[in-house]
């Protein structure tokens, strides 16, 4: 059993999920680096003291992985000094909105209509194969700027469990972490006090029911069988990580060994 080193995060008020990716096993011994890699939700709800502790740990880059419609929803990240933002959206502009709409707006009926007898988890899974499958790109230029000059780096999107999660876990594959303490970090993101908070407009009587909330569970879940569907994702495609990280993501060799010196201890 993989035993992982514990945390000791603060708690923001006004940014979810957030967590140091430090100490995590790799295949080989190592571990990665504390304080050179973190994730999180979004950063437009940062208080005063949120930002002056994100400012503390020294960032280079954040890498912003929402797209137009979750920036509208949200709102911007608050900037801090001398930190480079890089927004790579790995789902279209407005990918979500009338969906997201609907979930803010929307009757039981329709809920159950997208949602029910397993849509929803069928949906993440989806979504999950996409982005592997689709923004080699984006993941690609990710390793690579983390194995140049990108470091501290903090990866989030809207929760900081779908696809910060995964370019998370594309990174911890090419440091060649421990399959069972990738998957131990995502899951990590169902805490409660992680939990993205979805803000429903509650003019329905039904707005909070049990049942819409259950509902929309598997739609702010980190579940294995996501991760597992990404995973699964790269076999098929490209025949194992290895082959993944060369063909797909365009990562030597080399810089991979740049991305582990940067990053590992």
């Amino acid at each position: 059993m993989t035993q992982q080193v514990p945390s000791t995060e603060p708690e923001l008020t006004g940014v979810r999920n957030f967590r140091d990716v430090g100490g995590l096993p790799t295949v080989d011994g190592r571990r990665v680096r504390r304080g050179v890699l973190f994730r999180s939700g979004h950063l437009a709800h940062a208080t005063e003291r949120d930002a002056a502790f994100l400012t503390s740990l020294g960032l280079h880059t954040i890498f912003d992985f929402r797209n137009a419609a979750d920036k509208k929803l949200e709102g911007p990240d608050v900037e801090l000094p001398g930190v480079r933002n890089v927004n790579l959206p790995l789902t279209d502009p407005a990918h979500g909105a009338e969906f997201w709409k609907m979930v803010r707006d929307g009757d039981l009926e329709q809920l159950r209509g997208l949602l029910a007898d397993g849509k929803a988890a069928n949906r993440m899974i989806l979504s999950y194969r996409t982005i592997i499958k689709e923004r080699t790109a984006e993941h690609s230029q990710v390793l690579h700027a983390l194995a140049e000059d990108s470091v501290p780096a903090l990866m989030h999107c809207a929760a900081g469990k779908d696809r910060a999660g995964l370019s998370i876990a594309v990174t911890l594959l090419a440091l060649g972490v421990e399959r069972e303490a990738i998957v131990a970090d995502y899951l990590e993101s169902n805490a409660k006090h992680r939990r993205y908070k979805v803000r429903r407009n509650g003019s329905s009587p039904d707005a909070y029911s049990p049942e819409v909330m259950e509902l929309l569970s598997p739609l702010f879940d980190a579940r294995a069988e996501y991760l597992a569907a990404a995973m699964e994702t790269v076999e098929e495609t490209w025949g194992g990580v290895e082959t993944y990280l060369e063909k797909g993501l365009r990562i030597t060799p080399a810089v991979r060994e740049r991305l582990r010196d940067r990053l590992l201890d």
